[in-house]
Protein backbone atom coordinates (compact mmCIF):
# COMPACT_ATOMS: atom_id res chain seq x y z
CA UNK A 1 0.00 0.00 0.00
CA UNK A 2 1.12 3.55 -0.69
CA UNK A 3 1.74 6.10 2.04
CA UNK A 4 -1.52 7.92 1.28
CA UNK A 5 -3.46 4.64 1.10
CA UNK A 6 -2.11 3.87 4.59
CA UNK A 7 -3.31 7.27 5.86
CA UNK A 8 -6.75 6.71 4.34
CA UNK A 9 -6.95 3.30 6.03
CA UNK A 10 -5.86 4.81 9.37
CA UNK A 11 -8.66 7.39 9.00
CA UNK A 12 -11.15 4.61 8.22
CA UNK A 13 -11.82 6.04 4.76
CA UNK A 14 -12.61 3.92 1.73
CA UNK A 15 -12.73 5.86 -1.51
CA UNK A 16 -15.95 5.38 -3.48
CA UNK A 17 -16.20 4.94 -7.22
CA UNK A 18 -15.71 8.40 -8.72
CA UNK A 19 -19.02 10.06 -9.59
CA UNK A 20 -19.81 10.47 -13.27
CA UNK A 21 -20.24 14.03 -14.53
CA UNK A 22 -23.84 15.32 -14.48
CA UNK A 23 -23.33 17.59 -17.52
CA UNK A 24 -20.87 18.37 -20.34
CA UNK A 25 -17.50 18.39 -18.52
CA UNK A 26 -14.78 16.02 -17.32
CA UNK A 27 -14.10 15.35 -13.65
CA UNK A 28 -10.36 16.17 -13.75
CA UNK A 29 -8.10 18.04 -16.14
CA UNK A 30 -4.34 17.81 -15.62
CA UNK A 31 -2.39 20.62 -17.29
CA UNK A 32 0.84 22.40 -16.45
CA UNK A 33 1.50 20.29 -13.36
CA UNK A 34 -1.92 21.08 -11.88
CA UNK A 35 -4.98 18.87 -11.55
CA UNK A 36 -8.19 20.88 -11.74
CA UNK A 37 -10.98 18.86 -10.13
CA UNK A 38 -14.53 19.80 -11.12
CA UNK A 39 -17.00 20.52 -8.34
CA UNK A 40 -17.90 17.38 -6.42
CA UNK A 41 -21.19 16.78 -4.65
CA UNK A 42 -21.66 15.14 -1.24
CA UNK A 43 -22.65 11.48 -1.15
CA UNK A 44 -23.02 9.98 2.33
CA UNK A 45 -23.83 6.27 2.48
CA UNK A 46 -24.52 6.41 -1.26
CA UNK A 47 -27.14 9.16 -0.96
CA UNK A 48 -26.78 12.75 -2.14
CA UNK A 49 -26.98 15.21 0.77
CA UNK A 50 -29.53 17.82 -0.29
CA UNK A 51 -31.04 20.88 1.34
CA UNK A 52 -30.08 24.31 2.56
CA UNK A 53 -27.82 25.19 5.49
CA UNK A 54 -29.70 27.30 7.98
CA UNK A 55 -33.03 25.77 6.99
CA UNK A 56 -33.19 21.97 6.76
CA UNK A 57 -29.48 21.06 7.01
CA UNK A 58 -27.61 21.54 10.29
CA UNK A 59 -24.08 22.90 10.57
CA UNK A 60 -22.85 19.41 11.57
CA UNK A 61 -24.56 17.85 8.53
CA UNK A 62 -23.01 20.55 6.33
CA UNK A 63 -19.53 19.81 7.67
CA UNK A 64 -20.08 16.09 7.00
CA UNK A 65 -21.31 16.94 3.48
CA UNK A 66 -18.19 19.02 2.78
CA UNK A 67 -16.03 16.14 3.99
CA UNK A 68 -17.94 13.81 1.64
CA UNK A 69 -17.14 16.22 -1.21
CA UNK A 70 -13.49 16.01 -0.18
CA UNK A 71 -13.62 12.22 -0.26
CA UNK A 72 -15.04 12.38 -3.80
CA UNK A 73 -12.25 14.80 -4.80
CA UNK A 74 -9.76 12.19 -3.58
CA UNK A 75 -11.56 9.46 -5.53
CA UNK A 76 -11.49 11.56 -8.70
CA UNK A 77 -7.79 12.36 -8.24
CA UNK A 78 -6.89 8.71 -7.68
CA UNK A 79 -8.79 7.70 -10.82
CA UNK A 80 -7.11 10.42 -12.90
CA UNK A 81 -3.59 10.11 -11.49
CA UNK A 82 -3.39 6.40 -10.72
CA UNK A 83 -2.08 7.11 -7.21
CA UNK A 84 -2.67 9.81 -4.63
CA UNK A 85 1.07 9.69 -3.92
CA UNK A 86 1.43 11.87 -7.04
CA UNK A 87 -0.22 14.75 -5.15
CA UNK A 88 2.48 17.29 -4.39
CA UNK A 89 0.26 19.92 -2.79
CA UNK A 90 -3.39 20.83 -2.44
CA UNK A 91 -3.29 24.38 -3.81
CA UNK A 92 -6.88 25.59 -3.44
CA UNK A 93 -10.38 24.42 -2.57
CA UNK A 94 -13.54 26.22 -3.53
CA UNK A 95 -16.54 25.44 -1.34
CA UNK A 96 -20.07 26.39 -2.36
CA UNK A 97 -22.66 26.11 0.39
CA UNK A 98 -26.40 26.04 -0.35
CA UNK A 99 -27.34 28.62 2.28
CA UNK A 100 -30.29 30.49 3.69
CA UNK A 101 -29.80 34.26 3.38
CA UNK A 102 -28.96 34.64 7.07
CA UNK A 103 -26.56 31.66 7.28
CA UNK A 104 -22.96 32.90 7.68
CA UNK A 105 -21.01 29.81 8.75
CA UNK A 106 -19.83 28.81 5.25
CA UNK A 107 -16.18 28.74 6.44
CA UNK A 108 -17.07 26.24 9.19
CA UNK A 109 -18.86 24.04 6.64
CA UNK A 110 -15.87 24.18 4.27
CA UNK A 111 -13.60 23.04 7.09
CA UNK A 112 -15.03 19.54 6.56
CA UNK A 113 -13.15 19.31 3.26
CA UNK A 114 -10.14 21.37 4.36
CA UNK A 115 -9.45 19.34 7.49
CA UNK A 116 -9.73 16.12 5.46
CA UNK A 117 -7.02 17.30 3.06
CA UNK A 118 -4.66 18.05 5.95
CA UNK A 119 -5.44 14.68 7.58
CA UNK A 120 -4.64 12.87 4.32
CA UNK A 121 -1.70 14.90 2.96
CA UNK A 122 -0.25 16.55 6.09
CA UNK A 123 1.37 19.94 5.44
CA UNK A 124 0.95 19.40 1.69
CA UNK A 125 -2.81 19.42 2.33
CA UNK A 126 -2.84 23.02 3.62
CA UNK A 127 -4.34 25.23 0.94
CA UNK A 128 -5.91 28.52 -0.04
CA UNK A 129 -9.72 28.46 -0.05
CA UNK A 130 -12.96 30.16 -0.88
CA UNK A 131 -16.19 29.45 1.02
CA UNK A 132 -19.21 30.98 -0.67
CA UNK A 133 -22.91 30.91 0.19
CA UNK A 134 -25.18 30.29 -2.79
CA UNK A 135 -28.98 30.06 -3.09
CA UNK A 136 -29.02 26.72 -4.96
CA UNK A 137 -26.65 23.99 -6.19
CA UNK A 138 -26.98 21.29 -8.86
CA UNK A 139 -29.42 18.51 -7.94
CA UNK A 140 -30.31 20.43 -4.76
CA UNK A 141 -26.97 19.49 -3.14
CA UNK A 142 -26.17 21.05 0.22
CA UNK A 143 -22.48 21.59 -0.64
CA UNK A 144 -20.17 21.43 -3.65
CA UNK A 145 -16.35 21.56 -3.50
CA UNK A 146 -13.81 21.88 -6.31
CA UNK A 147 -10.02 21.73 -6.13
CA UNK A 148 -6.72 22.70 -7.71
CA UNK A 149 -3.90 20.30 -6.86
CA UNK A 150 -0.20 20.35 -7.80
CA UNK A 151 0.87 16.92 -9.08
CA UNK A 152 4.17 15.12 -9.64
CA UNK A 153 4.87 13.70 -13.10
CA UNK A 154 3.87 10.05 -13.64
Amino acid sequence: MSEIDNRLAALGLILPEPAAPVAAYVPVVVAGGLAHVSGQLPFVAGELVTGRLGEDVSLEEGIEAAQACGVMILAQLKAALGSLDRVERVVKLGAFVNSAGYFTDQPKVANGASELMVAVFGEAGRHARSAVGVPVLPLGAAVEVDAVVAVRPA
